[in-house]
């Protein structure tokens, strides 16, 4: 959905990007890289079909992505 803006599920184009907000609850989801919150966290970014509620979750950022595969051992 991210590249397509189609979902894969239904086919529909009614797709809704939910960046990362850190002051507004559910906003998207985070890794933690690290044990200090704030300086470790990598958003995750949702992409929801508003037609039939299919989610993706998207790291966007490449640097974000080389620090996961830092962190994670690969």
């Amino acid at each position: 959905m991210l590249h397509t803006r189609i979902c894969p599920k239904c086919g529909a184009r009614d797709i809704q990007r939910i960046p990362d907000n850190p002051g507004r609850y559910a906003s998207g989801n985070n890794i933690y890289t690290s044990s200090l919150t704030l300086a470790g966290k990598i958003p995750v970014i949702r992409y929801v079909c508003l037609s039939c509620g299919y989610v993706e979750n998207w790291v966007e950022n490449p640097e974000q992505l080389e620090k996961l595969r830092r962190s994670f051992g690969r």
